[in-house]
């Protein structure tokens, strides 16, 4: 306990600092105003420090260049007079000479490193000329600045005698009274700069400390324990204070509105938690209906009024037998609000009311509710279901009459084949033949039926290749004239001398037009007449498949591309056939970038165009 009232007394004092902090403000200003001034001192050092050096630098360079330019001078006067053998002159001169220009050290040296003149007497070694001058290399000039001391070497040719070196090293005289003056004008200079640092710093301040308490409030209210008086700022700091207290307390008169806004949320939940389960059950596609133990109905959603043709407010407090009048589905009712049947049972019932047929699904399962016993009645609308599943079992039953006529053909034609044909070789041609064309049959029918189950899966897609277009026409006109002969159909192909050829998948391009000229010879009476035609031009390939058939009504011309759909027509019923044909055609259509249109008109016949892009021309 202790530990706890000693961190919440310095989390207090902590507040009451900050708040202190915040009401002055200043704390983004006085940042900025040490930080220039920081910056100030160190540039003003580093001025004061380079011109430092640079002056000692061009002081240096000073005396070297007086030292070279003495030396130069005093090396050729004493060459003159050495080489008239006046070596007291020449000591004279040198001693003088190094005074005058304030040398350290001014003397002349031979090459054997006899000193034989020199501002200090003491220095001389050669106490006369030298009779034989002593050899040695010719000394080379050289000057350099060495802590504080300039040394300079000047060679010397003498004329009738040899080389000799003049060696000068002077003092440097930094001269600290002027870098004294110096670092006083820099000092000066930046003393003066403090001062209008100071008063722009002033300056600034009153304007930016409102704006430095608005940022510590900030900071303050991002640690989620500010209060809204924490946060509020003195007025005296100007009108961005004022703006900034209207803008707190707008935000606490927000918060305490949202504060009322959720009691009055809390207080409503359940009336809208209600609101939203009826909504979420009148969404529902099925009928919902709540039944008591009295049979009344205590709830019914908006699908239960539409499919038993209510209305609603009808339906709620009423007797489930006035508006359900199947003896089976009351029966199961009343067993199961009754608590006689603690299961489910589900019902298909057959409706004809106002020329209209359907199938309603009824399935009624217990609910407990408060220990009472209840029914719940779901209904639902099967009759799309009913229509797909009779028009998969008509698919399968005609698939199965459509695959065992080939098979019995066939069948029939290998026992002619095998008992006939040893001894009759057209017999056995002919039955060849059909066993060849029938197993062709069987491949497309069960080609139609793996075409189908690719485009349900997605996988239908296609192989491109060149096709030569007069080949696909000489197989189809081989493969039905035939079957026209047999019907006493007249079958022609009028096509151009000259074909294009396309890019795309032959065999699916194949598999279209046989369905189109198939059909047309299917639903086409004897002795009628089926003509295919082709226009090529515009980029496109027209195929017109046009025959003297039954005709198709206006209401099924659409359908007839739809999978398993065959046309409300009685001679048409009496044909086999899978409903797949024209579905496929259009699919393969489509899939090469083209389409199936139809022209037709009933008892007149009808015309197929099948279009696709020409992608290549013949060469």
């Amino acid at each position: 306990m202790g530990a706890e009232v000693q961190i919440e007394a310095s989390n207090s004092k902590a507040t009451a600092a900050r708040q202190r902090l915040l009401l002055r403000g200043e704390s983004v200003v006085a940042s900025a105003g040490i930080a220039l001034a920081a910056l100030l001192l160190v540039a003003m050092a580093a001025s004061a420090w380079w011109i430092h050096v640079s002056q000692r630098g061009t002081i240096e360079t000073t005396r070297a260049a007086q030292a070279q330019t003495g030396g130069d001078q005093l090396a050729r006067a004493t060459e003159v007079l050495l080489s008239r053998d006046e070596l007291s002159a020449v000591r004279t001169l040198v001693a003088n000479a190094g005074r005058a220009w304030n040398f350290s050290e001014c003397q002349i040296v031979l090459p054997d490193g006899q000193v034989l003149a020199s501002m200090d007497a003491a220095r001389i070694t050669a106490k006369r000329l030298p009779e034989t001058w002593p050899a040695g290399q010719q000394p080379e000039a050289s000057r350099g600045n060495e802590h504080g001391i300039v040394r300079v070497a000047c060679p010397m040719d003498i004329t009738g005698k040899g080389h000799a070196t003049l060696q000068i090293t002077a003092p440097v005289n930094y001269g600290s009274w002027s870098d004294w003056q110096m670092q006083a004008g820099i000092g000066g200079i930046g003393a003066i700069a403090l001062f209008a640092l100071l008063l722009i710093y002033r300056r600034m301040r009153g304007r930016l400390r409102a704006l430095g308490a608005i940022r510590e409030a900030l900071l303050l209210a991002g640690g989620g324990s500010a209060s809204p008086q924490a946060l509020a700022l003195s007025t005296e700091l100007g009108p961005e204070a004022r703006a900034w207290n209207d803008v707190v307390a707008d935000i606490e008169k927000l918060r305490r509105q949202n504060v009322a806004d959720r009691v009055k949320e809390t207080l409503g939940q359940r009336h809208e938690v209600r609101n939203e389960l009826e909504s979420v059950c009148d969404a529902l596609a099925q009928g919902l209906l709540l039944i008591d133990d009295r049979n009344h109905i205590r709830y019914a959603n908006g699908a239960a009024a539409v499919l038993l043709r209510a209305k609603r407010e009808d339906l709620l407090g009423g007797d489930v037998s006035k508006f359900i009048e199947v003896d089976s589905v009351l029966e199961a009712v009343r067993e199961v609000a009754g608590g006689a049947a603690r299961k489910r049972f589900t019902l298909d019932v057959e409706r004809q009311e106002d020329g209209a047929n359907g199938v309603l699904r009824f399935a009624v399962r217990p609910v407990r509710r408060d220990d009472k016993a209840s029914a719940m009645l779901t209904i639902e609308d099967i009759t799309q279901q009913r229509v797909a599943e009779e028009a998969r079992h008509s698919f399968v039953a005609q698939a199965t009459h459509e695959l065992r006529t080939p098979l019995t053909n066939i069948r029939l034609y290998v026992e002619t084949a095998i008992e006939e044909g040893e001894n009759n070789p057209a017999t056995r041609a002919r039955c060849l033949n059909v066993i060849n064309g029938e197993a062709r049959r069987l491949e497309r029918i069960v080609g139609e039926m793996l075409s189908v189950a690719e485009i349900e899966a997605g996988s239908f897609k296609l192989n491109q290749d060149d096709v030569r277009i007069e080949a696909v026409f000489a197989e189809l006109q081989a493969d039905f004239q035939q079957q026209a002969e047999e019907k006493k159909i007249a079958l022609k192909f009028n096509l151009p001398p000259k074909l294009p050829q396309v890019r795309g998948d032959r065999d699916k391009i194949v598999l279209a037009l046989h369905n189109l000229v198939g059909n047309a010879l299917k639903y086409t009476p004897d002795g009628g007449k089926v003509s295919v035609g082709l226009d090529a031009g515009d980029g496109q390939l027209a195929v017109h498949v046009k025959d003297t058939g039954f005709g198709i009504s206006r209401d099924d011309q659409e359908k007839v591309f739809e999978r398993f759909y065959r046309a409300n027509d009685p001679r048409v019923a009496k044909i086999t056939g899978t409903g797949l044909g024209l579905t496929l055609a259009r699919e393969v259509a489509r899939l090469h970038g083209g389409d199936i249109t139809i022209d037709s008109e009933l008892n007149r016949g009808s015309t197929f165009t099948f279009v696709m892009p020409v992608m290549a021309k013949a060469a």
